[in-house]
């Protein structure tokens, strides 16, 4: 079973950054593409950033040039740098497969962005 555990989340004023990880079980992240997605309150998780095996990256137009995505295969370790974050970025910050896998979904971390 693949385990997820996210962490890096905090309360920041807008224009502070924040470093998000996911610690992945196994090997999973050198062989499948990863995904950044966020769900906040009373609103779909959405896909933020994405990251292929070979490092083809993707990123929702409303994080584009402050948002990075990256990996590193060999601690099984992705993670999200954000940089003038906004109020509209708060939410729960999950990692998983991309597309995701239903049971690897885990707790994720919250993000807090006030004005």
């Amino acid at each position: 079973q693949v385990q997820l555990v996210e962490s890096g989340g905090g309360l920041v004023q807008a224009g502070e950054s924040l470093r998000l990880s996911c610690a992945a079980s196994g090997t999973i992240c050198s062989i499948i593409a990863m995904g950044w997605y966020r769900q906040a309150p009373g609103k779909q998780r959405e896909l933020v950033a994405s990251i292929t095996s070979v490092g083809f990256i993707n990123y929702v137009d409303s994080v584009k040039g402050r948002f990075t995505i990256s990996r590193d295969n060999a601690k099984n370790m992705l993670y999200l740098q954000m940089n003038s974050l906004k109020p509209e970025d708060t939410a729960v910050y999950y990692c998983n497969q991309l597309p995701p896998v239903a049971t690897w979904w885990g707790q994720g971390t919250q993000v807090t962005v006030s004005s």
